[in-house]
């Protein structure tokens, strides 16, 4: 192997430092190279057992995972022409072995036969670590024939290429135009948040003035706050037509080939493998049972709350008559929303940016994750990193440390929009009987600090924090020992999102507040009367929010489940049905919301974005026993924490909540916390 090579020779974290563009193909290259020769030795044995079989195979792959993994974040939060060429390369390559691994039948007939055989001998997590294989061996196409089994693979292969271009179309869409404005009269309404923010894009342009660009913390502001409506209307078209056919770059990275391609090589996928749908084959590895447990799922949700949501849209557009504007436009919701929210309530997002200074909401969400579940956090500022702003955090518990992270708040250029969690390396127990402790990658884009002062975020922000926290508090503090089943590996992917979205009731709470809150100036925590308001706010227009949720998820998955033949006009017509059945709020014909849905398209999310509202019930609930036995009731947490947190994927999701709750979730919690009354 090659010694320099530093995606080949790492003993501990990934060393950003030094990895660069041109290490990478050479790397995959060898490693790929390992784990086939490693298949074939443990093959050469008659005798499979979970020691010569599972082991030595997870140690392989491993190794894999930890070089690909740092090579694969810096595609996400600093990508340029190089590193982007060299990821390309790699994805056919990967594609391969995966679907070679998986369509190996001498290697399929020997987990087959390690699971009858070993049977009691075999703990919890490895035997559904083996099920789960076994499983996802079949839904690879292991018993197909030869040619289908090729065709399978080309299909694969294409697939990875096609997602990843879409994500980089829609990245190159957004950060292809800006706004430059040097007249301060066109910015009136604008918060000085908004303000500094663009001066600083601007200076970083060497341009007087202001820049606004699609990155969300620049256009947010915008469609929220800024009177000028011609203003509004531009940035919001910018907004909604990347990628696509339509607006300002009209097919410069039109995604409407790739979703036809996406949709189409999805679809001869299921049917290989004797589906239905995608859709059919989607909900095989999730909680729902079935495509019209989904679809009645969701449907029934919208039954609820669509009523309700058509009353705040009444009550908004009223609202902007009495301002003059008796036709809503799309570029207006936003806008006159803001208004009717703070002349009911008296607050606004703005008002409550000095209460949450970055460091303090930092620091905050560490003491509530150390009140639930017994943690402490150390940085450590040697460790190498992408960007002065990304940061290493030590989990500690009782002085022994139980995993590692990485926080990278601010947007910048190159960087992909949006929050997520990934993983870095994963908790497992190694061949020499030695623990690998998990690290995780919390990845955002908020507003990054201007003039040597924080960053002041949102309430909105911080509950994205928390909520991108909780992934990684899923993945880190898990207890299982077999990689596959550990942390967020495994887990249904409709249940994935429990613990994230449980974290962010945190942010609601007051004594979550007392210590996520300080004033920028004075250090006060936040205001009871700012909380209040806070509160009396919280379901404001959540109607409206819950059934643009369900829009996005019904098209999501009647796009995988009915449509047959996916040209760019169906796919429309198909996203104008669920809006005609679902949504409330105008939508300018020209909108291309698809082109630019990463989630479905370049994202896990295929025939599972229902997965937020899914997961949603299943958090509301659990976090209905803390309301009942005290916010911070160290037993409560602890219960949480060993029976969803450290279990990971391995067993059942439903199971690991009835072990929580004592019971299956209900819907009513839900429903309570969004304020939604039919």
């Amino acid at each position: 192997m090659n010694a320099s090579n530093p995606l080949l020779h790492f003993e501990d974290l990934p060393p950003f430092d030094r990895i660069s563009p041109d290490q990478v193909e050479p790397a995959l290259d060898q490693l790929l190279a390992a784990n086939r020769a490693a298949v074939e030795k443990v093959l050469q044995q008659t005798d499979h057992n979970w020691q010569q079989l599972i082991v030595p195979l997870d140690e392989a792959g491993d190794r894999l995972s930890r070089s690909w993994s740092p090579v694969s974040h810096l595609n996400g939060v600093k990508n340029n022409a190089e590193l982007r060429s060299a990821y390309e390369q790699c994805l056919p390559k990967l594609s391969e072995f995966s679907t070679w691994f998986s369509q190996h039948p001498s290697l399929f007939e020997a987990y087959r036969e390690l699971a009858e055989k070993a049977g009691e001998s075999l703990n919890t997590a490895q035997q559904k670590m083996l099920d789960n294989t076994l499983r996802d061996f079949r839904l690879s196409g292991v018993d197909l024939p030869e040619a289908r089994k090729q065709r399978f693979a080309d299909i694969q292969k294409r697939l990875s290429e096609l997602t990843n271009r879409f994500s980089n179309n829609v990245l190159d869409a957004s950060q292809g135009w800006s706004k430059h404005i040097t007249d301060a009269a066109e910015l009136v309404g604008l918060p000085p948040s908004a303000l500094d923010s663009a001066a600083a894009a601007a200076a970083a342009k060497n341009l007087q003035g202001w820049l606004f660009t699609l990155d969300f913390p620049s256009f947010q502001p915008v469609m929220t706050y800024a009177d000028n409506r011609a203003l509004r209307q531009e940035v919001y078209t910018a907004f909604v037509t990347r990628a696509s056919d339509q607006g300002p770059q009209a097919g410069q990275w039109d995604n409407a080939p790739l979703m036809e391609e996406i949709l189409a090589l999805r679809e001869e996928k299921a049917a290989l493998l004797g589906f239905a749908s995608y859709a059919h084959l989607s909900v095989e590895r999730k909680m729902a049972r079935s495509p019209e447990e989904v679809i009645q799922f969701l449907e029934d949700l919208a039954a609820r709350a669509h009523p309700q949501a058509q009353q705040e849209f009444a009550e908004l557009q009223a609202f902007a008559a009495e301002q003059g504007v008796d036709h809503l436009q799309p570029w207006d919701v936003g806008y006159y929303s803001e208004k009717l929210r703070q002349a009911r309530y008296a607050i606004s997002q703005e008002e409550l940016r000095p209460w949450f200074p970055a460091p303090r909401v930092i620091e905050g969400l560490f003491q509530v994750a150390g009140r639930l579940f017994d943690l402490s956090f150390e940085m450590d500022a040697s460790v190498p990193t992408w960007h002065p702003d990304a940061r290493y955090y030590r989990v500690v518990r009782n002085g022994q440390p139980l995993a590692g992270f990485y926080l990278d708040l601010y947007a910048r250029e190159g960087k992909r929009g949006g929050a997520w969690m990934d993983v870095c390396r994963n908790r497992r127990r190694t061949a020499d009987d030695q623990l690998q402790l998990p690290v995780a990658y919390l990845t955002c884009n908020f507003t990054a600090p201007v003039g040597g002062k924080p960053s002041l975020l949102t309430h909105t922000e911080v509950t994205t924090l928390f909520h991108e926290f909780g992934h990684g508090l899923h993945h880190m503090l898990t207890q299982v020992d077999v990689a596959d089943v550990a942390g967020i590996n495994g887990v249904a992917w409709d249940a994935v999102e429990l613990p994230s979205q449980f974290m962010e009731n945190f942010c609601w709470e007051r004594e979550g507040l007392d210590l996520i809150t300080g004033h920028i100036d004075t250090g006060e925590p936040l205001p009871q009367n700012l909380f209040e308001k806070m509160l009396a706010a919280k379901n404001f227009q959540s109607a409206m929010q819950l059934v643009r949720q369900l829009e996005f998820s019904l098209f999501d998955f009647r796009l995988h489940l009915q449509l047959k033949k996916p040209d760019a006009a169906a796919i429309q017509g198909l996203l104008d049905q669920v809006r005609q059945q679902v949504s409330v709020v105008p939508t300018a014909a020209f909108n291309r919301f698809q082109n630019s849905f990463s989630h479905i398209f370049a994202g896990g999310y295929a025939a599972g974005y229902y997965s937020y509202k899914w997961a949603e019930v299943l958090s509301a609930d659990a976090f209905s026993a803390f309301e009942e036995e005290g916010i911070f009731n160290p037993e409560t947490g602890r219960r949480f924490c060993r029976e969803i947190l450290e279990k990971g994927g391995s067993q059942d999701a439903m199971e690991l909540f009835i072990n929580f709750r004592g019971r299956e979730p209900q819907v009513d919690a839900l429903l309570r916390h969004s304020g939604i009354t039919g």
